[in-house]
């Protein structure tokens, strides 16, 4: 029978979320069922909840950055085990079948991965995320987190941190690399950490000086302001590889100066107006401009595995119980949070 789970509920792009309760199927064959910890709040659930990308099927449980416990398992799940420390992550399902899906790439399925919500599951109903108190997901969707990270900073580096080290690891960020990245917020300062981490020479591209002593403290080893012209003209061709985390319109052109022979600037965010760019802001250095979603359930087990070998790296959060979601949204548009919210699921 289905099991009942609290949870904060967007019923319009309109009204603030509310509490509430949705159903939970029991586990099939190959499912679990997650208490679920912490969720992280992502930009995305905010579009989504307000209505700013199409085709919202309110009401809807948003929340795709979940960390918890396994509490029940299918007859016949392999992969996990009551008591478990697991995550989810932006998509619970793909089609398992296409060339991608088999690449391990499921994030790019031809037929359309299955969203953690607001998307259709396999049993035709509506998925809702984890603004909730659990969730049921096929075994192969869940991953497992290392015992020595917290789960109130593992949730975010289900989306915000598999967004940014999936781009560091497909252009081979590392020793003797030199990373930009643009950005000091909740994906900037994940990219900051990992790529640091990884041994690359960091540097944080931000409006402003206020979180310089942060991000040196994370791990940059250099920091400038875009406000300040005199920073392109310094850093003209220096970096191999720029990650771009900013949703605002830039000067695409400008950036892509930055880059020395053979770099890449990595679009993440997802600006409101398509970026344009001169032919030989490219063709001048065999510059490169291309664009990075998440990694796929291989690589993101990647990114967990090695947070956990690098001491623990998780994101730095501020923990909120499920009454200050709406205020949290507001801070978030805002930028007022360092640097990532988290929701404490036993508040819902």
């Amino acid at each position: 029978m289905p099991t009942l789970a609290k949870a904060y509920v967007a019923t319009s792009p309109t009204a603030a979320l509310e509490p509430g309760t949705i159903e939970r199927r029991d586990p099939g064959d190959f499912e679990v069922r997650i208490a679920i910890k912490f969720t992280g709040i992502c930009h995305s659930d905010i579009h989504t909840a307000r209505g700013d990308w199409a085709s919202v099927k309110y009401p809807v449980v948003i929340g795709h950055e979940i960390a918890g416990v396994v509490e029940a398992v299918g007859a016949r799940v392999t992969r996990h085990a009551v008591g478990d420390r697991v995550g989810v992550g932006c998509f619970v399902d793909s089609c398992r079948d296409c060339v991608n899906c088999r690449a391990g790439e499921e994030q790019h399925c031809l037929a359309g991965s299955t969203s953690t919500y607001n998307s259709v599951g396999r049993d035709g109903l509506p998925t809702q995320g984890g603004y909730s108190t659990s969730i049921v997901v096929d075994e192969n969707y869940v991953l497992r987190i290392p015992d020595g990270i917290p789960l109130d900073s593992a949730a975010p580096l289900l989306c915000a941190g598999i967004t940014m080290y999936s781009p560091l690891r497909n252009w081979n960020a590392g020793p003797g690399k030199r990373e930009a990245i643009i950005g000091m917020g909740g994906l900037g300062h994940m990219g900051l950490k990992m790529a640091a981490a990884m041994g690359a020479e960091v540097t944080v591209l931000s409006q402003s000086l206020k979180k310089q002593e942060d991000a040196l403290g994370l791990g940059a080893q250099h920091y400038y302001a875009t406000s300040d012209p005199g920073t392109f003209e310094v850093l003209t061709g220096h970096f191999h590889l720029i990650i771009n985390t900013v949703s605002a319109d830039i000067d695409v052109d400008q950036y892509l100066s930055l880059l020395a022979l053979d770099g890449t600037m990595v679009l993440v965010g997802l600006p409101s107006k398509p970026p344009t760019q001169r032919a030989w802001s490219l063709i001048s250095l065999r510059r490169n401009l291309a664009g990075s979603k998440m990694g796929g359930i291989r690589q993101t087990q990647e990114m967990l595995n090695f947070c956990g070998a690098s001491g623990g790296l998780g994101a730095e959060v501020e923990v909120i119980p499920a009454s200050k979601i709406n205020d949290a949204f507001d801070r978030v548009i805002a930028s007022d949070v360092r640097y990532r919210f988290v929701i404490d699921a036993g508040t819902f």
